[in-house]
This record gives structure tokens, sequence and C-alpha cells, in this order.
């Protein structure tokens, strides 16, 4: 356990010589007895919650005064793996990734010949072998005005006929869609503030630009993305392995709740004012979901009849609690089991036969076992009414948790397409935490729904190979990206089927 010392004074011990004198001191009366196990409860809570940060608890890194102190080489998911300063490697790109190099073109939009003045040439004679080339890589940041000229007609009666122009070209001045799906593309996708776009247009384009123009450009993506909604909600419900997660937003002050589902190939998130079951139903997926569900053991997720898969992430950080601040040898075994564990589902291509996956469960069930009889079950206080059920350590409940769960929590061992945590949930919905912190909140409920909507439909097509802006311009150019195209005339031919 990791010794608190105040002043001078070891919290620790002073607790533990003070659970001894309450035990041991029989002239205590029942009320001072019970009203120091109160107090003692208390402090240790306090200690618990002092000791948690981000590698043994759901804090978020972010939020980690001390995240620099506790790394430790070769703890999983725990959000650190990318950090240099969670290892010991050198900073910079590492041996075996798959850098980026800049190398020339074979169609440069300009070129320069460099010609000898031949007067600086020596005597002799000299002819052309050959060029060297070099290329410099450079932007052009401009603006493009298209001048649309109807053609008018006049007959001798003073009849006029005027040319058709395309269409949407209503006005004697409009922006473009690529206008459009760029301004989109910096506020959903880069998070630029809307003042900053602003500034961005007028500095860098020359093109002037209100924040109500902002607005307007959001709430129509926002619309036209809605049919990407409704063919993500049936995409996801037909998956075999699908991932659940949320987490709280704040809308102009007050709490809400965005929900997300998500499996590889596509990413749904709403945005809703409260966090159970109610919001999920309302979201359309998980109701529907007869597959794989992955989740961190919310207990609403256990209100669907799917299978469930818990992620080991969270059970890692727990058991690093339990082992670090209450002393728990067998949480540190475990721990170490199931790092051991998905190396070697890994290893074998992602799944155990049955007979390999039973070896594992039985050392497994040896280690809970262990626990039992380090961290048993609370006995009642003799002579103290029984109310409910007696109070559980941290500890004690991810023990039982763990036993009661253990096909949930070893859902990965047998079954490939069942990954070893719930990972890609956060780095889905990661991206809302930094809107957050950027702009500090969303001013409204039809902001905070714009930003799920559309950062889902971005999400998914990064997911499927399409990069954001790419994205952005197909949507404001009323077509989807081929793969969403397909999928969404093979989720209606399925519907017509029906």
């Amino acid at each position: 356990m990791h010794s608190v010392t105040i002043m001078g004074i070891d919290i620790n011990a002073a607790l533990a010589d003070a659970e001894k004198t309450l035990k041991e001191d029989a002239a205590l009366s029942s009320s001072a007895r019970a009203t120091m196990t109160l107090l003692l409860l208390v402090i240790q809570l306090l200690l618990d919650k002092l000791g948690m940060n981000s590698r043994n608890s759901s804090i978020p890194p972010s939020q980690d005064p001390n995240r620099s102190s506790h790394k430790k080489k070769g703890d999983e998911g725990n959000g650190d793996e990318n950090d240099p300063s969670a290892t010991k490697r050198k900073r910079g790109g590492q041996p075996g990734r798959q850098g980026t190099t800049l190398n020339p073109v074979d169609t440069p939009d300009d070129v320069q010949s460099l010609t000898i003045d031949p007067c600086a040439l020596p005597p002799g004679t000299w002819k052309e072998v050959g060029f060297e080339r070099r290329q410099v890589f450079d932007i052009r940041i401009s603006r493009h005005i298209t001048e649309y000229r109807a053609q008018i007609l006049e007959n001798e009666q003073g009849q006029r006929c005027m040319a058709t122009f395309p269409e949407g070209i209503t006005r004697p001045a409009q922006y473009g869609a690529s206008i459009k799906a760029h301004a989109v593309y910096l506020s959903m996708y880069q998070l630029l503030p809307y003042e900053r776009v602003q500034s961005m247009f007028e500095e860098q384009y020359n093109i002037p630009l209100s924040v109500g123009s902002l607005v307007n450009f959001n709430r129509e993506a926002y619309e036209k993305a809605a049919p990407f909604e409704e063919a993500a909600k049936l995409w996801l419900r037909s998956s075999s392995v699908l991932h659940a997660d949320e987490t709280s937003l704040n809308i102009n002050g007050k709490k809400w709740w965005l929900h997300d589902a998500f499996n590889s190939v596509c990413t749904l998130m709403n945005v809703a004012v409260q966090r159970g079951h109610v919001a999920m139903d309302e979201a359309g997926v998980l109701p529907y979901f007869q597959g794989t569900l992955v989740h961190d053991h919310w207990k609403p997720y256990y209100r669907y009849t799917c299978t469930h898969a818990l992620c080991n992430a969270h059970h890692l950080r727990e058991l690093t609690f339990a082992f670090e601040q209450n002393n728990q040898q067998w949480a540190r075994h475990l721990h170490t089991l199931l790092l051991e564990l998905n190396k070697a589902v890994t290893a074998a291509g992602g799944a155990l036969s049955p007979e390999e996956a039973q070896v594992w469960r039985v050392r497994y069930r040896n280690i809970l076992q262990e626990g039992e009889l380090e961290c048993p079950p609370p006995a009642p206080e003799p002579g103290q009414p029984r109310r409910g059920r007696p109070k559980r350590s941290k500890s004690r409940n991810l023990l039982e948790r763990l036993q009661a769960y253990e096909d949930d929590a070893l859902r990965f061992v047998e079954h490939r397409e069942v990954p070893f945590t719930n990972n890609q949930g956060e780095r889905d919905i990661r991206m809302t935490k930094v809107h957050q912190k950027i702009s500090g909140c969303f001013r409204s409920q039809e902001g905070a729904q714009s930003f799920c909507r559309l950062r889902s439909y971005l999400s998914t097509c990064g997911k499927n190979g399409v990069d954001a802006s790419e994205a952005m311009k197909d949507l404001f150019s009323g077509q989807w990206p081929a793969f969403l195209q397909e999928k969404m005339n093979e989720l209606a031919a399925h519907a017509g089927d029906r």
C-alpha cells in the first residue's frame, strides 16, 4: 500500500493502530464504537480518493496532476502507450514505424527552367545533356469567384426570355459548396471556434463570413446528413460486435450525456438529457442489437438481451488501485495474468482453442480464490442490527464482480472479433472532450446534436478510408462517398426483403 504522510504523520499506520485499538478496547460503548468505525471508514474513503489517478481509475490523464510520476513501462489500457514519458524510448520516430516522406511528383503544376550564362563557362564546346530537377511544394490560398451570365433575349413586342441559371444559384452573390464544406470541416472536425473560422476566411481568403452564416452552414450539413444517421442505426444493429460508451456534455451550463455506439466501420453518437436506458432506447440501436456488446460494465447496458463483453482496460486500472492502495496481492497476480492472456490470444491469431482457454480460466479462478482468503466479505458487527447488505470495499466489490462476470470478462479469449478493451469507444468520443476544452460548452442542444451527427459521419468516413475534407465536399455536393452509397443501397434492399 502506498504510504500517505501528512505533517510527518504516517496516516496509514495511524489508521491501522486506531483499528487495532477499536477491536481490542472492550470498554468502548456501542455508540462510541459505531462513531469511531464510521470516522475510520470516512478517512479510508478519503485516502482511497487521494490515491486515485489515471493509471488506477477512470480519471482522465488530462485531469491527473501527477500523471508523469506514476507511469510504468508495460502498462496497458491506460491511454499512455504513445506518451514518450511512459517508456524509456527516445522521442521521435520509432523503429518499424510507417514514416511520411515528401517525394517529387511526375506532373508539377509549374516548371521553371534554369539556364547557364555562356559567358560564365570555361573555353570549349558545350552541349546540353540533360537537367537536374528539384521541386518545392507550396500552397496558393486564394478565392475563386464564378460569375454566371444568363442571356436575355427580347423580341419586337418587348417580350423577354432569360437563360436558366444552374440549380441552387438564386442570389446575386452567394457562397459556394466548397466554402460551406471547408467552413464546416474547420468547425466540426478541426474544432475551431466560429470567430477563428471567420477570421481565417477574411485574412486568408479575403472572403467576408459572419458567425450567423457559419451557424447556417452547420445546420445545412446537419440536415443533409440525416439519411446517414438512419442508415447508421440499421448498419450497427446488424453488426456482430458493437461497442458502447457514454460521457457527460456541458450544454449551456447544464449536464447532458453523449451516448456512443460504434464498431470498426461505423460510428453513431447521440446527445440526451438523460444517461440511462431511456436515452439509449431513443437512440434506436441497442434495443434491436443481438450480437456481442462491448462496454465498461455500466449496469444499464445489461438491460439489453444481447451477449456482453467487458472492457479489460477498466479491470486493469481497478486492479492497479487494489494492489497499490489496498495491498491486494491477488489483484497484482490477476493484473499480470490478464496481460499475459492478452498476449497469448494475440499470438494465437485472435482466439484460443477451448482447451487452451480452459487452462487460463482455471488460473483466473484460482487467483480469485486467493482473493477470497485475502479479501473476505465483511462480517457483521457483533450485537449490531443487520441493515441490508454490509458495505464492501472497492477491492471486494471488484473481486465479486470478476467472479460473477467471468464469461463476459474473458469473452475475448475465444471470440476473434471481441477485443480485449473498449478503448476504441474512448477514442471515438475523445474529441467531444477536446471540443469542450476549447469552447467550454455547447451553447445549445441544437449545436450539440449537429456536432454528434456530423462527427459520426466524419468518423465513419475516416474508418472507411475517406478523409474528412473529402467527406464534407461530398455532403454539400449532394452525393455520398462510394462506400456509404453502396451500404445504403444494401440496407435498403434488405429492408425491402423484410
